[in-house]
């Protein structure tokens, strides 16, 4: 597998794993509000799901987004060994 297939595949791995957390988290906070408590219970439990949701997810997020750097151009390797 070449290093571009690579890439893509675990591109499209992190995709999938974020559409699976986002599923999970979705049906979560729909439980939640069938959940006959009351309204201090449901904001803290709401509180730590978007915690979770945050922690579980804007890594991969992140990551996705990155810019690729792969080699220095070729501009600042001249200047430098200038």
């Amino acid at each position: 597998m070449s290093r571009e297939e690579q890439r893509r595949t675990v591109r499209l791995q992190r995709e999938s794993l974020m559409e699976e957390l986002e599923t999970v988290y979705r049906q979560a906070f729909e439980r939640l509000s069938e959940l006959e408590l009351g309204d201090g219970s449901v904001a803290r439990l709401t509180q730590l799901l978007l915690r979770s949701r945050d922690g579980a997810i804007t890594p991969l997020q992140e990551e996705i987004e990155a810019p690729l750097i792969t080699r220095a151009p070729d501009e600042i390797v001249d200047e430098a060994v200038d």
